[in-house]
């Protein structure tokens, strides 16, 4: 099987900065960084493309976007107290999500067995109509809409591995029979979501999947929770497509947050959820970066999570 490994990112994203603020350009280099140390002679980096109007609205409101636009060229503002946009924010969001589009379709179309968007700023705790959580647009939501809108997948999973619960992206989906959302999260903490009751609405209940863990857990319950609880009941759904909101911020070493995960751990999910991909009969696994504010584990986790799906793909492939 070949091992080929896609990097979409660009640096017109550094633009989105505030100074002393944790989500800094810097954590964009430092995942880019660590896909090149995975990827190495297998590596490929095309240029990235922002996201269409058409692309952005397949999950946001129109109006929450050209409030943005507008916010932007007034000179910028905050959101919330953690969300900011200054100059050059939109130009970032769009090439991010551009970017999260680009990795599902590399995939998709057989082009790449991993592909990775290093983009920021993050997006899976934007919702339809609202930023927060350091996020404007929602990055792997609307790179559900590209696959959907292209004819390349309907049904889809999204593994969300950040330490913080993917509110917007529960939201979004909530409803919506054809995804499944799984979810591993510190509980309780921001944004308070989550709970393991919260499992989608109407004809898609039984579609969202929380495993909250506790602060001080690491490789042990994480790596137990996606064997043995998300990714089985990913593999039951059967998606056509798995996009991965990965956020390193679970890791011991991250400032902002309390549990103890390794990019040993990181490294031992994306294996199986790399043997899940190949199960499902999937050409690859699509990432989109979200929170991780240590730079040497966000280099060395992203690094761990491309080497361990490309060994479950090959070493499934190899028992066959």
């Amino acid at each position: 099987m070949d091992r080929r490994v896609w990097l979409l990112t660009d640096a017109r994203m550094d633009a989105h900065a505030s100074a002393g603020h944790p989500e800094r350009p810097e954590r964009r280099e430092a995942m880019a960084a660590g896909v090149r140390d995975a990827g190495g002679a297998a590596l490929e980096e095309p240029p990235v493309e922002a996201a269409t109007g058409a692309e952005i609205q397949s999950v946001h409101d129109p109006d929450y976007v050209a409030a943005l636009d507008r916010a932007e060229a007034a000179g910028g503002g905050w959101l919330d107290a953690d969300t900011y946009l200054v100059p050059g924010s939109m130009v970032a969001a769009r090439l991010a999500a551009g970017a999260t589009i680009a990795a599902a379709f590399a995939v998709a179309d057989g082009d790449a067995d991993v592909a990775v968007a290093a983009v920021r700023p993050p997006g899976h705790h934007a919702s339809v109509a609202r930023g927060s959580g350091f996020c404007l647009l929602n990055n792997v939501g609307i790179a559900v809409g590209a696959l959907r809108s292209t004819g390349r997948a309907e049904r889809i999973g999204i593994v969300d591995w950040d330490v913080h619960h993917g509110d917007g992206t529960q939201e979004v989906f909530d409803a919506d029979p054809n995804l499944i959302y799984a979810s591993t999260h510190q509980h309780p903490f921001y944004p308070g979501t989550g709970w393991q009751g919260e499992t989608g609405s109407g004809a898609a209940r039984g579609t969202m999947h929380n495993h909250p863990l506790m602060a001080g857990d690491g490789d042990e319950a994480f790596v137990a929770a996606w064997a043995e609880d998300l990714l089985p009941a990913i593999e039951r759904f059967a998606p056509d497509a798995i996009l991965v909101s990965a956020g390193y911020d679970a890791h011991r070493a991250d400032p902002l947050a309390n549990l103890a995960v390794t990019e040993a751990g990181f490294g031992e999910v994306a294996r199986l959820l790399g043997e899940l991909s190949v199960r499902l009969g999937l050409s690859g696994v699509a990432l989109t970066f979200e929170g991780g504010y240590d730079l040497d584990a966000v280099r060395a986790s992203g690094a761990a999570t491309v080497r361990g799906i490309l060994d479950g793909r090959r070493g499934t492939a190899d028992r066959a």
